[in-house]
């Protein structure tokens, strides 16, 4: 198990690879206080010491998780995705939703911050 995400992200190749950087950079840009770092086996972020947002990669989609409550202010534009338990996948048949994970991540850095 990598224990950065530069080590996990070196685990992929091709086009989920560059999905996961997608991701990365996506995250870092919207969020350029987060701090990045590994847990529960995938990269995730922290703003102000409280989770911002998770993702993971899978053969069929990129994992996205945003709790506690990224996933129930999206539930419209989510429920095209199959979801989990306070995660959507984001299958690698489709071009990645960029905007909604912007938004998503929009939103949970104003929830942790309290605006």
């Amino acid at each position: 198990m990598a224990d950065t995400v530069d080590g996990y992200l070196a685990g992929f190749d091709g086009e989920v690879r560059s999905r996961l950087e997608t991701m990365r950079e996506l995250v870092l840009a919207t969020a350029p206080d987060a701090v990045e770092s590994m847990a529960y086996g995938m990269p995730a972020y922290k703003l102000d010491k409280k989770p911002l947002v998770y993702f993971a990669g899978f053969d069929k989609h990129v994992g996205f998780y945003a709790t506690p409550n990224g996933h129930e202010a999206f539930a419209e534009e989510f429920a095209r995705y199959k979801q989990g338990k306070g995660s959507v996948q984001l299958p690698h048949t489709e071009p990645l939703p960029i905007d909604l994970v912007r938004r998503v991540v929009e939103f949970r850095v104003a929830a942790v911050r309290g605006s």
